[in-house]
């Protein structure tokens, strides 16, 4: 699903809220989930999953075309953990 498709979806479930302010709800969300991670912090979704930050350190990698070895700086990458009820959900 897309983040217009889930616009979609929520305007069509909830008929008394526009569409424009829909995609405003959305878009404050995610911004916001952004810029939490961004900041180093956690964002926990009850039932849903958590999303955090991981560091990755530097190591050697190798150029595909080449085979060369190339330094990769390190890093931070966004992780995320599903919660009990999804896997569950998912599960069934």
């Amino acid at each position: 699903m897309t983040k217009s498709e889930l616009i979609a979806r929520l305007a069509e479930a909830n008929p008394h809220l526009y569409q424009r302010d829909v995609e405003r709800i959305v878009t404050t969300i995610f911004d916001e989930i952004t810029a939490t991670l961004a900041r180093g912090d956690r964002v926990e979704l009850r039932g849903f999953g958590a999303f955090s930050v991981k560091k990755r350190g530097s190591r050697i990698g190798r150029n595909p075309r080449t085979g060369d070895a190339v330094d990769v700086e390190a890093k931070y990458i966004p992780y995320f953990k599903t919660g009990k009820q999804l896997r569950e959900m998912l599960n069934r």
